[in-house]
């Protein structure tokens, strides 16, 4: 299927806007219903593998459904999508994050504009992140190799996995994580914290990419050789 760039981008920062919109407004829902901090991961976890699903089913089609400069550079990095196409992802992924927290804020007639105070920093954080950050970029690229139609389903469930096997809560995606500095609720980042997080999804995904690079390559044919007549 043949699209348009403009499309292509509206595509990616509309499914990052929606995206993030339920990110935040998930783990808005969840806090306000339940004191436990389980149940509101879990109230947070739930909708955002199920977004996940949906948008990569309707908008892989149109843009290849990043919605993540991780993901991005990884195609960049394979060769599979121009850089300057990679720039402009990545602004309106960042865009559309943005416009998705304060969405999220409109819709439970809190504050529009808001910076986080939620402190998230330190070694096992970023270590987290590259891990979160490099299952997805592997996932991806696994996908693509042997079930290019179970994307969509891969991609959810990995991070609906990751949201509770990282101690990070899998953010995983630097356009997420500048758009959740945004906001001072349940899955907000302190905006002094970005740096390192973002560092660290970079990394897994470059690691990711290169391992997979390997693991995943197309075995060479050897040809048989026959005996002399």
């Amino acid at each position: 299927m043949q699209v348009d760039r403009p499309r292509r981008l509206v595509a990616e920062a509309l499914g990052t806007c929606i995206l993030v919109a339920t990110v935040v407004g998930s783990g808005i829902m969840a806090d306000r219903l339940t004191d436990d901090m389980a149940l509101a991961l879990l109230g947070n976890t739930l909708p955002t593998g199920a977004i996940l699903v949906v948008l990569i089913t309707i908008l892989g089609p149109l843009s290849g459904a990043h919605f993540n400069p991780a993901v991005t550079l990884a195609f960049v990095l394979r060769r599979e999508i121009e850089a300057g196409d990679a720039v402009s992802y990545t602004v309106v992924q960042v865009a559309g994050g943005i416009c998705g927290a304060l969405l999220a804020h409109a819709m439970f007639e809190l504050p529009i504009l808001q910076a986080s105070t939620t402190v998230r920093t330190g070694a096992a954080q970023w270590l987290a992140e590259a891990v979160a950050a490099f299952g997805l970029v592997f996932t991806i690229l696994a996908g693509l190799r042997f079930r290019g139609d179970a994307i969509p389903w891969l991609v959810g469930l990995y991070i609906t996995a990751a949201y509770w096997f990282t101690a990070s809560t899998s953010f995983a995606n630097p356009a997420v994580a500048i758009a959740r500095a945004f906001t001072d609720t349940f899955a907000g980042i302190r905006p002094t914290d970005l740096p390192g997080f973002i560092a660290a999804e970079l990394i897994g995904a470059i690691v990711a990419v290169a391992l997979a690079g390997w693991l995943l390559a197309e075995p060479r044919n050897t040809l048989e050789t026959r005996p002399a007549e």
